[in-house]
Formats: structure tokens, C-alpha cells, sequence
């Protein structure tokens, strides 16, 4: 949520890392499009990310990304660019208060969402 914030009225984004079962933590990303109303992970950021979760015994589990100024509800964009079928898809957003968080997993092309329990 924090990133999220900051990064208002751009989007941010990142990686989910953790097991199965577990998301453990988030690396953050720099989002390389100009647009502030959508992300794209820097590719470089992302294999830095994943030799980092290698070398902690960590999985990169899947993604985060934040929708500034609507609910946390996957876009047509967000279905059509995302590449990374079983992963989870964590979207946030900041425009209401208290701020608003959706966890989906990426099966058979399609987003199904996923319950989570918050752990601080």
C-alpha cells in the first residue's frame, strides 16, 4: 500500500515473493512506461528480483501493480499482458480509504481471485 501511495498518480509495481502458500515480501520495481495509467515491470529489475529470491531460497510467486484512481478490479490490459499462467496478481488501490487490496491467480487465461489473510 505504501508504494502504491508514493507512486500516486502513476502506477506502481513489483514482484510477490514467498512459497505455495506464503507471500513473504515484495521487491519493488521501477515501472518503465511513461503512462501513468499502466506498468510494465523494467526487465532488468525483474532478473535482478529473481536472482535475488533464488539466492534467499525464496519463489518469485507472482506480482503487484496498483490501480490509482479505480478499485482493484483486473483491467482488460492486465488480463491481456499477463504472462505468467499460475502465478498470483496482487493489484491495490489507493483511491479509497481505507485502501483497498485483490489477490488473483492466473488459470486458463483468466483471473480467479484468490482469499488472503494480511499477516503485519
Amino acid at each position: 500500500m505504501r508504494h502504491a501511495r508514493e507512486a500516486r498518480p502513476a502506477e506502481c509495481c513489483g514482484l510477490l515473493l514467498g512459497s505455495a502458500t506464503t507471500v513473504a515480501e515484495t521487491i519493488r520495481t521501477p515501472n518503465a512506461t511513461d503512462d501513468p495509467n499502466r506498468f510494465f515491470i523494467e526487465p532488468q529489475a525483474h532478473i535482478e528480483a529473481r536472482r535475488e529470491a533464488r539466492g534467499r531460497n525464496l519463489e518469485v510467486v507472482g506480482f503487484y501493480h496498483s490501480h490509482p484512481h479505480s478499485p482493484p478490479e483486473p483491467s482488460t490490459t492486465d488480463l491481456t499482458e499477463a504472462s505468467y499462467p499460475d502465478h498470483l496478481y496482487l493489484i491495490v488501490s489507493p483511491a479509497t480509504d481505507p485502501a483497498r487490496i485483490r489477490l488473483f491467480r492466473l488459470v486458463g487465461g483468466r483471473f480467479l481471485e484468490v482469499p488472503f489473510l494480511a499477516v503485519p
